[in-house]
């Protein structure tokens, strides 16, 4: 069970690191890799009366590019945000 659980329409998200690589084959220097906009849900709140829960632990999605509150958990870093500020799963 993970340690970390968000209260109402909250979830908690683990970023999907950067590609190393373009699509072309070129190598990205760190300064070229910029914070992906993906992520893994790793843990989800009940959910509240206005806004049921609709995205699952292991879903992958795409969200806000400055939303949320980054937490470091263990040594490894979260994002915890609304379930609104995700912007869609990827299927």
């Amino acid at each position: 069970m993970f340690g970390i659980k968000p209260l109402g329409d909250r979830v908690v998200i683990k970023r999907v690191e950067a590609e190393e690589k373009t699509t072309g084959g070129l190598i990205l220097t760190s300064a070229a890799k910029e914070m992906p906009n993906m992520a893994e849900v790793v843990a989800v709140g009940p959910g509240t009366k206005d806004e049921p829960m609709e995205l699952k632990v292991g879903d992958k999605v795409i969200f806000a590019k400055y939303g949320g509150t980054d937490v470091k958990y263990e040594g490894e870093e979260y994002t915890i945000m609304r379930q609104g500020e995700i912007l869609a799963v990827i299927e």
